[in-house]
């Protein structure tokens, strides 16, 4: 899994004018909780968060704050309804030693049959909630779609990762080939 490293500066007035004020500095308020730990609340600049929320990839993050160092997934992120400007982000402290509940990108791979036979590929999740020891998450999950036909689907409950426990609704479906009608017609009639 992908590790990046960001520095947060720890807030000590937490009311609605210092979190205003903080935003207007272009400094986001978050939040870290999770195993072991008080809730630490700390600010981080706008562009260190970007590359990390604006992206379909799920990370490991190194966080600095106060001279301490912790090990922390992005759990939620709250945002503006009107602007969509980043209002407050959650992490959550990891521990080692204990499975973490993340959202891990789906990745298809493989040419399926039945789109070579005509119909269209419909991806229907983009990620699937998993939980897992760190040492163990990959960055993405591979769903191979080669023997994928013509009007077949693949469900959650059709995967199976090692050492991964997927949390998602088994009956969610993952990807299906559609029938087109170029298909139809390609297709012999009985």
């Amino acid at each position: 899994m992908k590790k990046v490293k960001l520095e947060g500066t720890e807030r000590v007035d937490l009311g609605k004018k210092e979190t205003k004020k903080s935003r207007n500095d272009q400094q986001i308020p978050c939040v870290l909780y999770g195993s072991g730990i008080k809730n630490l609340h700390f600010t981080v600049p706008v562009s260190n968060l970007k590359p990390i929320i604006y992206t379909p990839e799920a990370f490991l993050i190194d966080l600095a704050v106060a001279g301490k160092n912790y090990v922390a997934v992005l759990r939620d992120i709250q945002f503006h309804p009107l602007s969509d400007e980043v209002l407050h982000v959650d992490f959550f402290n990891v521990d080692e030693s204990k499975p973490v509940t993340i959202d891990l990108p789906v990745v298809m791979e493989g040419n399926s049959e039945g789109v070579k036979q005509g119909g269209k590929l419909q991806i229907l999740v983009r990620k699937l909630k998993v939980s897992a020891l760190i040492k163990d998450l990959p960055e993405n999950l591979v769903v191979n779609i080669s023997d994928l036909g013509l009007g077949k689907t693949i469900f959650v409950k059709d995967l199976s990762y090692p050492d991964i426990t997927i949390l998602t609704p088994s009956s969610s479906t993952v990807c299906r080939v559609k029938a087109t009608r170029t298909s139809r017609e390609q297709t012999p009639q009985k």
